[in-house]
């Protein structure tokens, strides 16, 4: 079996290049972003705060430095440091039922690059209640009423942090897989939380459901989920008969026992036995090869580019994103090279895909699909039954690769697919994040093994990503930066580099129009200043973001706030701290506000979640 290298979405100087490829954070001249204009679209890219120009002045802190010339806000980026290297590698691990094992230390995990120890600089304990969104404290700026603490932490319950993307390879599944797939599905709800979104999408692009808490909404998009083959269906044989494992087996490895088999099928079915045919039947057997193959690889390609849609859209949600794929398996035969393209797109962009053989516990079936009976003679019957039972095992190759290329699990070999969904849908009850800054890493290109284990040398079973790749030129810093942020922005990860905390107001204008207010208060001591001219300079990128309850963008910034304090000024603000506003105009409702901030002196970052409502 063909073996690929992987890559995990790692680092913060590494990832997700195509996010925000459509609009980059520095385009300075643009409008505010409008909403979405549909489910299907990638985000736009927080662009520019109408209101920074402004902000500087008329935010509500007091202690505003009264000499412009010391705090300018502005939009022009301007040149920044690269941080510190930090890989991240989220790790789950099992015992011999499955459970998750808890009370884990530091010091009982070894990560090792490329079988090379590596120190663990960071370690944390996560759990969903801890990872869980909380209320930042919003005021209305008018008479309306703002909403009650019950109702603020109720909000923060259902608001998204899961993205689960579950994909139906209905290319390739039979009809009686179908039937079994969709039952489960519609008992998987069960195991969902109130902050998990889920999208439903089918390798064939008949059918899709944007990411909704709405159970009923995505029960009903199951009833299309039947098989649509793109090819041909079941009753039609060609002569001779080339299935695509055999034809795989012709074409691109020259097998000529294979082409032999396929020569005697056609003397068979063409020429009623006529061995003194078989120059010609050798000729129909090398055509039918070629048409089965070029099928085939059309089904597979065309799967892929649905495959290929879904992680993208799954890769612009603001939060932990899964998928989910649930197909019988296929043959990628020289396609593997996809294959690897599409581990390494999802890994980087922070995808853990988990897989689950549609056809359960399976039995191999040597003759062959009883609905379309094969054809062969007595002559091949044998080997093509062979065949058959290579084919049915090969198949499901790619489901691993999928699974254990992105630190996914592969559901195999069982026949209760409901248990199957939700152990993949759901999230682990603890997972163990593992930090490490790998040391003189070269920009050629090459993979990384990534491998964690345990000191006490237990038979747990760990889920981790495998590697990832190193880049491929040395990024300029300025681009460096921007990465670094964008990553941020459609994270729910939270920094803590830089001190500062996160308060909403909101004006109602009317029943259906809204100006919310995103204020950044800084503690200014904990910003690491540079002496420059006898002043303390930094300069801040601060980044805001508006997500609706279903994750999808809605607006939000970016402005850059250049600091040339005098000594006076920095005491006086280190006493007071510094408050910066953003505004947006939002419709009422619940909303995930994130809050980015990079510092160009020391490099350092924060980022920050809240939710926010704002009653109708």
């Amino acid at each position: 079996m063909p073996q690929f290298p992987f890559a995990p979405r790692v680092f913060r100087f590494l990832t997700i290049p195509f996010l925000f490829a459509s609009a980059a954070l520095n385009a300075q001249n643009s409008p505010a972003p409008a909403p979405a204009a549909s489910p299907t679209a990638a985000p736009a890219a927080p662009i520019q705060d109408e209101s920074s120009k402004q902000d500087a002045t008329k935010s509500p802190s007091a202690q505003q430095p009264s000499d412009n010339s010391e705090l300018v806000t502005q939009d022009t980026p301007t040149t920044f440091k690269v941080r510190v290297n930090l890989a991240l590698v989220r790790v789950v691990v099992r015992d011999s039922k499955g459970k998750v094992v808890p009370n884990l230390r530091k010091e009982d995990f070894q990560l090792f690059d490329n079988r090379k120890p590596q120190a663990i600089t960071y370690f944390s304990v996560e759990t969903p209640e801890s990872q869980a969104l909380k209320p930042v404290a919003s005021t209305p700026t008018n008479e309306e009423p703002g909403a009650t603490p019950e109702e603020l932490q109720a909000a923060a319950k259902k608001l998204p942090q899961r993205f689960v993307a579950v994909l139906f390879d209905d290319v390739h599944l039979s009809m009686e897989d179908a039937s079994v797939v969709r039952d489960a599905a519609t008992r998987l709800f069960g195991s969902l939380a109130p902050s998990d979104r889920v999208g439903m999408f089918s390798a064939s692009g008949q059918f899709h459901t944007s990411f909704t808490a709405d159970h009923e909404l995505l029960a009903k998009s199951l009833l299309s989920l039947i098989p649509h083959p793109t090819t041909g269906g079941a009753g039609f044989h060609d002569c001779p008969d080339v299935s695509y494992y055999q034809a795989d087996l012709i074409q691109n490895k020259s097998d000529q026992q294979a082409l032999n088999l396929a020569g005697e099928d056609a003397v068979q079915c063409a020429f009623n036995g006529d061995e003194s045919k078989i120059a010609q039947a050798m000729l129909l057997a090398q055509t039918a090869a070629s048409r089965a193959l070029a099928l085939g690889d059309q089904d597979t390609e065309y799967a892929y580019r649905h495959i290929e849609d879904a992680v993208r859209q799954l890769s612009a949600m603001p939060g932990q994103r899964i998928m989910v794929f649930v197909s019988p398996g296929f043959i990628p035969s020289t396609l593997w090279s996809e294959t690897s393209e599409l581990i390494d797109r999802a890994t980087r962009a922070g995808i853990v895909i988990n897989t689950i053989d549609a056809r359960g516990l399976y039995t191999p079936d040597l003759g062959g699909d009883i609905a379309d009976p094969s054809h062969d003679s007595q002559l091949t019957r044998g080997f093509k039954a062979s065949y058959r039972l290579a084919a049915q095992s090969a198949q499901d190759q790619v489901l691993e690769q999928f699974a254990y290329g992105t630190g996914g699990t592969f559901f195999h070999n069982r026949n209760d697919i409901d248990e199957g969904l939700r152990q993949a849908v759901a999230a682990p009850p603890l997972s163990y994040l593992l930090g490490f800054s790998p040391q003189n890493l070269k920009a050629d290109g090459r993979f990384h093994g990534l491998k964690v284990s345990l000191t006490n040398k237990q038979k747990y079973s760990i889920q981790a990503r495998n590697g990832y790749y190193a880049p491929k030129t040395i990024p300029n810093p300025v681009e460096a930066a921007k990465q670094e942020i964008r990553e941020a922005v459609f994270s729910q990860e939270e920094l803590h580099d830089l001190p500062v905390d996160v308060q909403t107001q909101f004006f109602k204008k009317d029943a259906t129009s809204a100006r919310l207010s995103v204020l950044a208060r800084f503690d200014v001591k904990g910003i690491h200043f540079r002496k420059a001219e006898g002043r303390n300079a930094d300069i801040l990128t601060i980044v805001t973001a508006i997500f609706d309850d279903n994750g999808n963008y809605i607006t939000g910034g970016q402005k850059t706030v250049q600091m040339k304090l005098l000594d006076t000024t920095y005491s006086r603000l280190s006493r007071s701290g510094l408050t910066l506003k953003s505004s947006y105009d939002v419709k009422p409702g619940s909303y995930m506000v994130r809050l980015v901030v990079r510092d160009d002196a020391g490099s350092q970052m924060a980022a920050r979640n809240g939710a926010v409502v704002i009653p109708n």
